[in-house]
């Protein structure tokens, strides 16, 4: 890739319950180029699952979107992101429970941090929701890598119980309400 093309990508850091969900989800949209499930938000360097799993390292479950701005905003990223999950309850998405399943958006510069705050001022406004959004507003600072095994996992193992579950409905209620940012299939 030359220089020129990496520069005319932007990162966007989002967590909102299972990485699985939010990959799978994002992997469908155009102007997204790539989509890595890791951890972030927390203290402890470069996290295993296990450690994740047991909330003491601060991190939450995150995925890195790298998009092409002229295709889709960091906006539309948040209003695809609020739409799949809820970001009403601390802590938690559905059965998933701790605080590495928070709802939580890392931002990497002050306009994303702009926006986010807009975003959720607005959707509190339109009390879309029964209760206040909790998600997380910080800036990012690192973010690590998840296991091989996590990158993809929808796509390698749609008909795990999880996956059945959670994350097809999720993709579904997605591509249902954004058809119209879904990528071309090949």
């Amino acid at each position: 890739m030359s220089e020129q093309s990496v520069s005319s990508h932007d990162v966007a850091t989002l967590g909102g319950g299972c990485f699985w969900c939010l990959e799978a989800v994002y992997d469908e949209i155009e102007g997204v180029i790539s989509v890595e499930s890791g951890y972030a938000g927390g203290h402890k360097p470069n996290p295993a699952y296990e450690e994740v799993c047991t909330g003491r390292t601060g991190h939450a479950e995150v995925v890195q979107i790298t998009f092409d701005p002229q295709v889709i905003t960091f906006r539309d990223l948040l209003d695809i992101f609020f739409s799949i999950h809820d970001p009403t309850t601390p802590n938690r998405q559905g059965a998933d429970v701790g605080p590495q399943y928070r709802s939580i958006i890392l931002y990497h510069n002050d306009e994303q941090r702009r926006i986010a705050e807009e975003t959720i001022a607005e959707l509190n406004a339109a009390q879309i929701w029964h209760a206040p959004i909790v998600t997380e507003v910080k800036p990012f600072t690192e973010f690590w890598m998840a296991e091989e095994y996590h990158q993809e996992y929808f796509v390698k193992n749609p008909y795990q119980g999880y996956c059945m579950a959670v994350v097809a409905p999720k993709v579904m209620k997605a591509r249902k309400r954004f058809t119209n940012r879904l990528k071309a299939k090949r």
